[in-house]
């Protein structure tokens, strides 16, 4: 998936919660009353016009559906300082090449 602008991805994501809202038969009313944000709040939500993480968060619960809500910011799994560190303390330790002369 290409990068998208910040307002397309607002607007997936607005387009996304409105047709799980739908697929779950709730108003927009009961929905923004069931999440204690207001009916604009969630239109916005909807229509890809910002909001807030509070109340993204407020209307996935409301919707029962925060069960992907890890994968915004998933924990990596490997932590690549710990990576690094590792290997500085796994190098050998190098003398210096002393050059032997044969006379």
């Amino acid at each position: 998936m290409p990068f998208k602008s910040i307002d397309e991805l607002q607007r997936s994501l607005g387009e996304q919660l409105h047709s799980l809202r739908l697929a779950k038969n709730l108003d927009q009313h009961t929905t923004a009353e069931k999440a204690g944000i207001s009916e604009k709040a969630l239109r916005n939500l909807e229509a890809g016009r910002g909001s807030t993480v509070e109340s993204l968060l407020r209307v996935l619960k409301a919707l029962d559906s925060l069960e992907g809500i890890e994968m915004l910011a998933p924990k990596p799994s490997v932590n690549p300082l710990a990576l690094l560190r590792n290997a500085k303390m796994r190098q050998r330790v190098r003398h210096p090449r002393t050059v032997q002369r044969h006379d």
